[in-house]
């Protein structure tokens, strides 16, 4: 694996339509960026800015997410998620992230991203899927194998 820079920064946009707002999934509530939305582009975003650090066929998939949603964001606005490298181990990446809305912080914390070889992953959740009889068995094109 190639090293990854303490401080790397990577930065995403997203514009917030109707379907990143919380009143999407219960109209009892107000159209505002939803907080598991937020937490989703601080994740992309990490994910993103080490990617090209990996080898071929590895990735990254989130362990652990402690952020606060700080400030409502109206349909419309454009938020910048940002997440920097704070520590790198054998095993895991820590990052800052925060958003931005243009006018004010929206979300800050940490998130910890582990190093992954997917195909092994995959084959460890394929075996879930085969040991619980899953629905999800159907979704995959080649049989399971769950040696």
């Amino acid at each position: 694996m190639g090293d990854i820079p303490i401080g790397a920064k990577g930065a995403e946009t997203l514009t917030i339509a109707r379907e990143h707002t919380v009143a999407s999934h219960d109209p009892r509530m107000p159209e505002v960026f939803a907080t598991p939305m937020m937490i989703y582009l601080m994740e992309t975003t990490a994910a993103d800015l080490v990617a090209p650090f990996l080898p071929e066929g590895w990735i990254t998939v989130g362990v652990h997410v402690d952020v606060r949603h700080l400030a409502a964001t109206p349909v419309g606005a454009t938020v910048i998620a940002t997440a920097t490298v704070t520590a790198v181990d054998a095993n895991t990446i820590t990052f800052a992230v925060e958003a931005h809305d243009g006018i004010e912080k929206i979300g800050e914390g940490t998130h910890t991203r582990a190093k992954v070889e997917l195909a092994r992953f995959i084959k460890r959740m394929l075996r879930k899927v085969t040991q619980s009889g899953s629905p999800l068995e159907q979704h995959y094109a080649e049989p399971l194998d769950p040696s």
